[in-house]
């Protein structure tokens, strides 16, 4: 059984990609933060701040991140990010 990484953990990570990405820290202290329901089932969460979208897949455990003209930068496979953190604490 596989068990998604915590939102806190998430928003930690989201933070810290996009300002890798290029967003300011007093752009990130404005992130606008979105649950995603289908169906009826939470289903994951976006994240927007300075131009920039990150999505969170938590059925199949990704976190994508896109720049301001909608082209995906980077994706994250969680369960080996969040294995690696948890390994290291």
């Amino acid at each position: 059984m596989r068990v998604a990484p915590h939102p806190c953990e998430i928003h930690q990570l989201v933070v810290r990609m996009l300002h890798e990405l290029g967003a300011g820290e007093d752009e990130l202290t404005v992130l606008h933060e979105v649950i995603l329901i289908r169906n009826g089932r939470y289903c994951g969460r976006s994240y927007r701040a300075a131009g920039l979208l990150a999505m969170w897949l938590v059925e199949v455990g990704i976190l994508q991140f896109y720049g301001p003209e909608g082209e995906m930068l980077r994706t994250v496979n969680l369960f080996e990010e969040m294995s690696a953190v948890r390994q290291a604490a």
